[in-house]
């Protein structure tokens, strides 16, 4: 099985740098959280399983994460989803499941909206759709909001990097362009959920939102009672790669 390392030119200078395993379908595509890359625990992890199985895989950086081009407070969830279209479009062949992890999580819904003859199934890791408004925006303070108004962003402590997250008021606006949760989510494919019960980002209460707001029947959530945020842990990542094998099993592939 070939592997290849690359970057996607799309529009203007920006590029979107990938790793791409040849293999078998259905294909697999990940995608990081936010302020992560494709070289995470789990990316890597969730690679080695596919490629132990002959399946196709791909990893890529976002705008303004990891290796690919632009700034972080530039990027947003609609340019987030167009970098995973380019992927599909111009990287990928035939059906693919996309895993979306936190952030990722709600890009992967968003993309598979545009391109549902393409995606055979979805698979959530404390899938984050809504985050910019029900855990971000909800959460700030009037000196915080006030803040962003002024200057245009505000920065925020994080237990996932060695600095704060620089959030910017046009993650918010973007973000309301791009809400889910509060209407149906016209998505039939089987889906996998799994979070995390002592997850301090994104409440685990979330997975079963996004269960009742699919059309699809084929759903399915894994809460581990012990897991944090990251389900990086060795049985953390287990779990992850059965999930994973009941999905491949189930999915329709012409």
């Amino acid at each position: 099985m070939a592997r290849e390392h690359a970057f996607l030119h799309t529009s203007g200078d920006d590029t979107i740098a990938y790793n791409r395993y040849e293999g078998t379908g259905p294909g697999v595509v990940f995608l990081h959280g936010l302020n992560s890359d494709r070289g995470g625990t789990k990316a890597m992890a969730l690679e080695d399983h596919c490629r132990e199985r002959g399946l196709a895989f791909v990893r890529f950086d976002m705008f303004g994460h990891g290796q690919s081009s632009g700034r972080f407070p530039d990027g947003g969830i609609t340019r987030w989803t167009a970098d995973t279209l380019a992927i599909l479009d111009q990287v990928t062949q035939g059906p693919q499941i996309l895993i979306g992890s936190s952030m990722g999580g709600w890009v992967m819904l968003r993309a598979a909206l545009e391109r549902r003859e393409r995606i055979a199934g979805l698979m959530g890791i404390a899938a984050a759709p809504d985050f910019t408004e029900d855990l971000m925006w909800a959460s700030f303070t009037a000196d915080q909001r006030a803040a962003m108004s002024r200057q245009g962003y505000i920065d925020l402590p994080s237990d996932y990097a060695d600095g704060p997250y620089r959030i910017s008021h046009h993650l918010i606006e973007d973000g309301r362009k791009n809400l889910l949760l509060r209407a149906a989510i016209p998505l039939t494919c089987p889906i996998r959920l799994v979070h995390g019960q002592r997850d301090a980002s994104v409440p685990w209460s979330t997975a079963q939102k996004i269960a009742d707001s699919v059309a699809a029947d084929d759903v399915e959530i894994l809460y581990i009672k012990d897991g944090d945020h990251r389900l990086s842990r060795p049985q953390d990542l287990a779990r992850l790669c059965e999930t994973l094998d009941t999905l491949i099993a189930r999915v329709s592939v012409p």
